[in-house]
């Protein structure tokens, strides 16, 4: 089975649907994308579990932007930049390898979950 995004006019995820896979086509169907899309009247795109198309899996809220031919998950904080390699996002400071952390926006840093 594969599995397919549905996006609003302005590119954001809507609703992941499991549908048949691209190759399984039936007589007047050249593409499920198209075909879905035609259904619910909206653009429909391909999205993988595996991440091998389209650069991550489609959730809802996701931005497909199409110069990347990626989704894109929401930013989890302003501060945090796109990695244009794997179009997700992450902090503009690593996170330390010697514990649990978590992100701590207004100072701008990692902190120590046992703190």
């Amino acid at each position: 089975m594969a599995h397919y995004a549905f996006l609003d006019d302005n590119n954001i995820v809507t609703e992941v649907i499991v549908g048949r896979d691209e190759d399984d086509l039936v007589e007047g169907v050249t593409s499920w994308e198209d075909y879905y899309g035609a259904l619910r009247g909206q653009t429909c795109l391909r999205t993988s579990y595996n991440n091998n198309i389209r650069k991550n899996y489609a959730g809802i809220g996701f931005t497909y932007d199409a110069d990347r031919d990626a989704f894109i998950p929401p930013t989890p904080y302003p501060s945090w930049v796109l990695d244009e390699d794997t179009c997700l996002w992450v902090a503009p400071v690593p996170m330390p390898e010697d514990g649990e952390y978590f992100w701590d926006e207004e100072a701008g840093e990692w902190v120590a979950a046992d703190e």
